[in-house]
């Protein structure tokens, strides 16, 4: 049942990748108020997903759970499609440096994260995209 959850999931998330390509960088054209808010939108979203100081990030690539703790949001903010995408770093169980990406989004006069992705394990980058929707 859970192998079933897990492989629909990843089905439904190859639906949702794929046109521009995603990598560290930052556009110095996203500032102010709109810079600070999609910070704050990924902060809320850690927050809300973390269950006793840790959050849990489904691994697609490895089919699993990964338990990840913070350690810094990144400042850079790029924009693809429909989203903002700027990263953190995390820390899983075993010491491994966990990227994860996060997907903000407008909604209204909000900017909501919807979906955080992991981009590199230990320096080892994966690659996706983002279609527009």
């Amino acid at each position: 049942m859970v192998r079933k959850l897990a492989k629909y999931s990843i089905i439904g998330l190859c639906g949702l990748l794929a046109s521009f390509a995603v990598s560290a960088a930052n556009d110095p054209a996203i500032k102010g108020d709109l810079r600070v808010n999609i910070q704050k939108s990924m902060n809320h979203f850690i927050d809300s997903q973390a269950v006793d100081g840790s959050m849990l990030v489904y691994d697609a690539v490895k089919g699993k759970l990964l338990k990840l703790k913070l350690d810094k949001l990144h400042d850079g903010i790029v924009k693809k499609g429909d989203f903002y995408v700027s990263c953190a770093d995390f820390i899983d169980h075993k010491g491994r440096k966990v990227d994860i990406d996060f997907m903000v989004r407008s909604v209204g006069q909000e900017l909501v994260t919807t979906q955080a992705l992991v981009h590199s394990i230990d320096g080892k980058k994966r690659k996706y995209h983002l279609e527009k929707i």
